[in-house]
């Protein structure tokens, strides 16, 4: 009776170890909604990793409120990936030996090191991206700073790049070389933190800068990777035949033709329905985007359950915990508690079960 997200066990471990394999240093990202895992599952499987062997020693989460969620379930290091604010609240002292902050501001520098002279950080220097970080300037400024504070553990610098949009090749070696510029001094190996590179530009990046320890920082791709070994259902929880102009729903909608009304699991509580833009420029993306359009101006919606391979029209909009759905005349009738397949936006959905098989 519910929305359920279904794991390959043995497939989606595979896909794990073999991501692990390939990017030794790795850093899994345990963010959001967890991709839909939930974080604490995620922290434990990144702790699962670490136990076979693999090189991975940081777990990143998205916010510092994030974590609770993982700080029992992962025995490593803590790498929060939003930058470090002055209303941030210091951490326990067992959480914030283990914290490394993401520093992205000469002012936040220079507070955090007064609240805590040892702090550990990476400083984020500003990419094509424009979100976060400091520019040239401000990292030689903060070499300067850092050199005062000998207690203060450098762990790197953390670039966070746009996903596409050809190589970063060069954008990256221009900011390392600011880092490397800057002179900031670094406890060991100076580490560089970054996320969306090709594994080919990873081996180059290692080629280039040899005294640096390359730190991938991966989410989607490594919890989401392998598409196959997951499948999510919803449950049939009702079946209602009606006629050509019958009304039904809570906004009283009436029947376009003959046929039948399911009430499916999971609504806009699960995230059903709920769509983020894509931000895809194609002009492929762009007309399916008119066409979805399209039918809703005429009440039509293409729902994301699909009976037989062919996705249903939503009915009516989701309701919170359920959905209804609208079957012509001559389609297959699913029977009640008979499973339908759901296509989501795994980053969006909170799941009512997952099912880890094998």
């Amino acid at each position: 009776m519910s929305l359920t997200l279904t794991v390959d066990g043995p497939r989606w471990r595979a896909h794990l170890e073999a991501i692990a394999d390939a990017h030794p240093g790795l850093v899994p990202v345990a963010k959001g909604n967890g991709y839909g895992f939930t974080l604490g599952r995620l922290a434990r499987k990144a702790q699962w990793l670490a136990e076979r062997g693999h090189d991975v020693r940081t777990l990143a989460v998205g916010t510092y409120d994030e974590l609770p969620e993982v700080v029992q379930r992962w025995h490593g290091d803590l790498l929060v990936l939003t930058p470090w604010r002055p209303w941030v609240t210091h951490p326990e002292p067992a959480v914030a030996k283990r914290l490394i902050h993401t520093v992205s501001r000469l002012a936040d520098l220079r507070d955090l090191l007064h609240r805590d002279p040892s702090a550990r950080i990476v400083l984020e220097r500003m990419t094509s991206m424009r979100r976060h970080g400091m520019a040239a300037r401000e990292l030689w400024e903060a070499g300067d700073l850092l050199r005062k504070h000998p207690g203060a553990r450098v762990e790197g610098l953390a670039l966070h790049l746009p996903l596409g949009q050809g190589t970063h090749l060069g954008e990256v070696t221009r900011l390392v070389n600011d880092f490397v510029g800057a002179e900031i001094p670094t406890r060991g190996t100076p580490q560089v933190w970054v996320s969306h590179l090709t594994d080919a530009e990873l081996a180059t990046l290692r080629g280039r800068y040899g005294d640096f320890a390359v730190r991938p920082r991966i989410g989607t791709g490594l919890w989401l990777g392998d598409r196959g070994a997951l499948r999510v259902t919803a449950t049939v929880l009702d079946v209602h035949p009606v006629e050509r102009g019958e009304a039904f729903g809570y906004r009283g909608r009436t029947a376009p033709k003959s046929g039948h009304v399911l009430v499916v699991s999971g609504g806009t509580a699960h995230g059903i329905g709920l769509e983020a833009p894509t931000g895809e420029q194609s002009i492929k993306a762009r007309a399916a985007t008119l066409a979805r359009g399209g039918l809703d101006a005429v009440g039509f919606v293409r729902s994301p359950y699909s009976i037989d391979a062919k996705l249903r029209l939503f009915a009516e909009p989701p309701h919170m915990q359920a959905s209804m759905l609208f079957l012509p005349h001559g389609a297959r009738v699913p029977e009640v508690g008979e499973e339908v397949d759901v296509r989501v936006r795994y980053t969006a959905t909170t799941f009512d079960r997952i099912l880890v098989e094998g």
